[in-house]
């Protein structure tokens, strides 16, 4: 597999993800705020939802596509003792307050198994004394990294909660055979910046998108699109969204979805303005220039006037509502071909109002599954499945995805 990403919307051969196990069902009503989680959801049902939705991805791909679980990277990784320590002497560093400096010898015995279901469970079954908080957000996968071209950008979680999840995706890159053409390109960012996955948009090798949101710090944004800039991507649009739960990452409230399209919810992205900062290097410079709007900005450094397609329609309510379960968190397959939660009706039709066929996830799966999905500029499909445990989480498609291989257009 070739480890490229030059488009949001590029034909789908490799993404990695986390169908839900047994950390879900460790995140108790008292930890869930802890946990950033909105909700309890049930393991069972969440894990049929996310296989199901995983069965629509491979009916998209190509047949040497290749949907991977991130749980099984790790593991392959921990055979390698040089990895093993690594990650644990990093599990030290970045958690001071647990103490594990303790146990890092016993956490070097371990299995490759237990050492997988310490570092994503918490649960130690050799000692009770040092077990961890779960990690039910290792199920968004997006957030960890976010191939740009032939680089990886390496996130850093903003909260300690999902740091160790940040240390997972590092440790991978770092000794994975998969990413061995790539990670020579790897951006990183240290210390007390932050940057996560759902806040980078690429539009093409030239143009990259960063939200500076409540996940995504000011130094972080910087650091990574210095980093970006310096690997080939001529600008990156720096898009300062609000500062709260509802719009955690730009991704939850606008993606693309074809050459000319993309979904977005219109109180955060259509009605702002002076919110766009053009980011250019020249030498060793970051150049800014601010824009006055996304969609302008979009429209001069693409060359694409992009049609805004509304996340929840025209209704005021349906916007807000549908944006809260994943309206505009759209997951492209293929040029035009996206998929979303199926309770987002409205989203639904405003996306036909706009040229697109509706398939629901099954309708889908028996039409591609045994004949390869259409390529071309005409095509636009919206794909709607099952999600009612998943939504749960706070977080619909394209942050269940890290897509790590693409098409180019």
């Amino acid at each position: 597999m070739i480890i490229n990403v030059s488009s949001e919307i590029g034909h789908l051969s490799g993404v990695i993800v986390h169908t839900p196990g047994h950390e879900v069902s460790l995140v108790n009503p008292e930890l869930k705020d802890e946990l950033l989680f909105d909700d309890i959801i049930f393991e069972d049902d969440a894990r049929e939802e996310h296989l199901a939705m995983l069965e629509i991805f491979k009916a998209a791909m190509p047949t040497d596509g290749q949907v991977l679980e991130i749980v099984d990277l790790f593991r392959t990784v921990l055979n390698n003792q040089e990895a093993r320590a690594y990650f644990i002497e990093q599990l030290i560093k970045e958690f001071p307050e647990e103490n594990l400096s303790v146990i890092q010898h016993e956490l070097n015995q371990l299995s490759p198994d237990d050492l997988l279901k310490f570092s994503v469970q918490g649960e130690l079954h050799t000692s009770k004394d040092f077990n961890l908080l779960p990690s039910p957000n290792l199920l968004f996968t997006r957030d960890l990294a976010a191939v740009v071209g032939d680089s990886i950008l390496i996130s850093r979680a903003a909260t300690k909660t999902r740091l160790r999840e940040s240390l997972i995706m590092e440790t991978i890159i770092q000794f994975h055979p998969l990413f061995e053409t790539v990670k020579k390109n790897a951006v990183r960012i240290s210390g007390h910046q932050s940057i996560e996955g759902g806040d980078v948009l690429v539009q093409s090798d030239d143009l990259v998108l960063i939200g500076m949101s409540e996940r995504t710090s000011f130094t972080g944004l910087m650091k990574a699109a210095d980093g970006l800039l310096s690997h080939g991507v001529k600008t990156v649009l720096a898009v300062d969204i609000p500062k709260q739960r509802a719009s955690m990452h730009l991704d939850t409230i606008f993606t693309f979805t074809s050459t000319t399209d993309c979904v977005a919810f219109p109180p955060a992205i259509l009605e702002q303005n002076d919110n766009v900062v053009a980011l250019q290097k020249e030498g060793d410079r970051i150049l800014s220039e601010h824009r006055s709007s996304l969609k302008e900005a979009l429209k001069e450094f693409s060359g694409t006037d992009y049609t805004f397609i509304k996340c929840g329609g025209e209704d005021r309510t349906s916007q807000f509502r549908e944006q809260w379960t994943d309206g505009a968190n759209m997951f492209a397959l293929a040029p035009g071909v996206v998929v979303g939660y199926e309770r987002n009706t409205q989203t639904f039709n405003t996306l036909v109002d706009h040229g697109y066929s509706f398939m629901n996830q099954f309708e889908f799966v028996e039409e591609y599954a045994n004949k390869s999905l259409p390529i071309n500029k005409e095509i636009r499909i919206a794909v709607s499945f099952q999600g009612h445990e998943l939504c749960r989480g706070r977080g619909g498609a394209r942050c269940m995805t890290l897509p790590i291989s693409r098409s180019p257009l």
